[in-house]
């Protein structure tokens, strides 16, 4: 750093550090006493600011109109005024009316005559800090009147402060307590997000709120509900999740991408807020916070309020609102859980991969034959795909299958006139088969037709959809995403075999079980035998069929047992 850059910023911090006093009086003599008295004392500074260095001296800048005095006000950061009520532009007490509207916060030291004490009395109980007899003063006067001015102005700026905290945080308690109600007796996700956004917005504190949840399939944060002042806001802009994109770098992207609360308590000056900027402050949104609303690993969205007040987020204020998504959060979980208790629907997720088993994709191209995998299983090292293929012979299929990368030693169950069931080892998707069974999904099925290798994923009702799409693409970089959509679950029964499946069996007994009905073990007669299963799955015949019967046993234990 240069010398002249050093003595630059030297000057910076030594005027930053300046107590600005600003003095309007029309005469010169009282106008120079007060200077006189004020300049080269480094007393008022440090009972100002004890804590900071000495050696510093008021800065006094004088006005001699009200006119010229306010526009100072506006342009120049002041610690205190020091007033005289009768100048050429104004006089009594309508002059410091003037100066106390102008800037509230500002201590105002009203300087009288002799004759004018009783006006000086008004004056305190106007709004002025104290009063000075201009006769009377001494420079010992004038200091601690200046001092005990501020120090009695930044007091009572705290105590408001602390009862607009207070305010804030009975108000924050009370719709915490009204959405609590709402989580209690709303049954419907979206009429609890619709109630929470109405509770919100009715507050004289807030002007917007709104909810939002991540497209499925895509990065865009889409409306789910909104109350307040709208007038087309959310018509009007683009937020998404993506980090690379200037509309993922908002409040409600970061807060959904980082699972934290974002606030942006300046809007004007937030840079965050840039692409929104011009559509909120036409509305009037001066500050905003973004809360996520999620459970566990489930990313349900995110809840964005907005203010007509700056720095309205702000500690405490900001703690209780993020307790109330995390209240939401766990109400939606307990919604979707219950839903999926009481109803067969499940989500389905439909994907497209464009790169593996591409000789089996020409095929279906070439040949107009359509294969299909039904059910895949599990084993220690490998991945099993039972499925039937159409319109196409067992020769062609097996040379195919041995060009195909990823598929391997295929087995002929049963056949018949234009259609036959196989049996093939799939250790490619062995990966993508553990990411999706290991966040609560299932590959329902998998279809090659026309040219296209499509399989669909069954998601229980309340799982984060976007999420496994999300985990799916990282697997494979060929995969599309299609579609999504809500049906009956597929294996659903009355007999209670459904969860003697999930709950009850160990994972090696449930797939040597599943392995050997798909590969026709219990078929008469049979389209496999013991050993021939047991090497498919790497075990020995002996153990597979201890977990056969023991599978067996519990299975009919379910069924027939009381």
């Amino acid at each position: 750093m240069s010398e002249t850059d050093a003595q630059t910023e030297t000057d910076a911090d030594a005027e930053s550090e300046t107590l600005e006093v600003l003095l309007i009086e029309d005469n010169p003599g009282d106008a120079r006493l007060i200077q006189e008295m004020l300049r080269g004392t480094e007393e008022l500074a440090q009972r100002v600011s004890p804590d900071e260095s000495a050696g510093r001296t008021p800065e006094i800048t004088r006005e001699t109109r009200l006119e010229n005095g306010l526009e100072t006000l506006e342009e120049l950061a002041t610690d205190v005024v020091l007033l005289d009520l009768n100048l050429p532009d104004s006089e009594g007490l309508q002059t410091l009316e003037s100066v106390h509207a102008a800037t509230a916060e500002t201590p105002i030291v009203v300087l009288t005559g002799v004759r004018d004490q009783q006006v000086g009395v008004q004056a305190i109980q106007r709004g002025a800090q104290d009063f000075l007899v201009k006769d009377e003063v001494t420079s010992e006067l004038l200091v601690r009147t200046i001092h005990h001015a501020i120090e009695r102005a930044r007091q009572e700026h705290e105590r408001q402060r602390q009862r607009e905290q207070l305010e804030a945080l009975n108000r924050l308690n009370r719709i915490g307590h009204d959405i609590t109600h709402a989580v209690i007796t709303t049954e419907t996700r979206a009429d609890l997000e619709q109630r929470v956004c109405d509770r919100l917005a009715e507050s004289d504190a807030y002007r917007f709120a709104w909810i939002g949840g991540v497209n499925p399939g895509s990065d865009e944060v889409v409306p789910k509900a909104a109350a307040g002042v709208e007038d087309g806001y959310l018509d009007s802009v683009e937020i998404s999740v993506d980090e690379d994109d200037e509309t993922g770098q908002g409040p409600s992207g970061m807060a959904i991408r980082t699972n934290s609360v974002q606030v942006a308590n300046n809007v004007p000056d937030d840079p965050s807020f840039a692409p929104w900027r011009d559509a909120a402050l036409e509305r009037g949104y001066q500050s905003s916070v973004a809360i996520p609303i999620t459970h566990e690993d489930l990313v349900y969205g995110v809840l964005n309020v907005y203010s007509s007040s700056p720095r309205a987020f702000e500690g405490p204020e900001t703690t209780i609102l993020a307790r109330i998504g995390d209240v939401v959060a766990h109400a939606i979980t307990a919604i979707e859980r219950k839903d999926a208790l009481v109803s067969d629907a499940v989500i389905e997720l439909e994907f497209r991969v464009d790169e593996l088993a591409k000789p089996l994709i020409q095929l279906s191209t070439e040949d107009s034959c359509r294969i299909e995998l039904e059910q895949l299983i599990r084993g220690d090292e490998t991945l099993l795909a039972y499925g039937s293929a159409y319109g196409i012979d067992q020769g062609t299929f097996e040379e195919t299958i041995a060009e195909t990368d990823g598929f391997s030693e295929v087995r002929f169950l049963s056949a018949r006139r234009d259609e036959f069931q196989f049996e093939l080892v799939a250790p490619a998707a062995v990966s993508l088969f553990e990411t999706i069974a290991t966040h609560g999904g299932r590959v329902q099925s998998a279809t090659i037709d026309d040219g296209e290798f499509r399989f669909v994923v069954e998601l229980s009702r309340g799982r984060d959809t976007r999420q496994m799409i999300e985990l799916i693409k990282e697997q494979r970089d060929d995969v599309t995403y299609l579609a999504q959509r809500t049906s009956e679950r597929s294996d659903r029964s009355d007999s209670g075999s459904n969860s003697v499946l999930e709950d009850d069996l160990t994972e090696k007994q449930r797939a040597a079980l599943e392995t050997a009905y798909f590969a026709g073990y219990f078929d008469w007669p049979r389209e496999s035998t013991g050993e021939e299963i047991s090497e498919r799955l790497g075990i020995a015949p002996a153990t597979f069929n201890q977990h056969l019967r023991t599978a067996e046993r519990k299975f009919f234990d379910s069924v027939l047992g009381e």
